[in-house]
């Protein structure tokens, strides 16, 4: 069996041959990632841009402000979905940086407990209010009525009304 004898200039050669196929198998592998990452499109970005209000413009949404920043914050969403974070970690993050009053639907703890507590038990109160009412009424319209049936009920009618209804049958007999 023979060896293959290289020379000096060919180990170098082969050395950076190597050396330049590790680096490039690297530089490949750290760009697997960012190619396996998927593409976010606008529907995915307004999605969650649509339950996440500017915190510069009053009371509009994300997804339909104008303003260069909120262009800026659709991208932050657009990267933030790219590196893979969940819809819950978007919002946390805008709360986090701008308060609850930049989401749609605040966090049900705290004091925002009450805005989501509070219409529930007015409206408690107020059935219980009006039933209590009704109850009230019901029962006064039972102590007015009548308690005998002795006799039929004979219609009163005003004196005046008699007289205007006299006054007319003469008028249209001497017709």
């Amino acid at each position: 069996m023979s060896r293959i004898q290289f020379s000096t200039w060919d180990r170098k050669r082969m050395a950076r041959s190597t050396v330049v196929l590790l680096v490039t198998l690297f530089l490949m592998a750290l760009a697997i990632p960012t190619m396996a990452q998927e593409v976010i499109d606008d529907d995915q970005v307004n999605e969650i841009a649509k339950e996440v209000y500017c915190p510069v413009c009053e009371s509009t949404p994300l997804d339909v402000c104008e303003t260069l920043a909120c262009a800026d914050w659709r991208e932050l969403i657009r990267t933030k979905l790219s590196e893979g974070q969940t819809k819950e970690e978007i919002f946390a993050y805008f709360a986090n940086q701008y308060g609850d009053r930049v989401l749609a639907s605040p966090p049900k703890k705290g004091f925002n407990l009450i805005l989501w507590v509070g219409p529930i038990v007015a409206i408690a109160v107020g059935l219980f209010f009006f039933s209590r009412y009704l109850q009230v009424l019901k029962a006064s319209n039972q102590q007015e009525a009548p308690t005998s049936t002795a006799g039929p009920v004979v219609e009163q009618t005003l004196p005046a009304a008699d007289d205007y209804t006299a006054r007319i049958e003469q008028e249209l007999a001497k017709k």
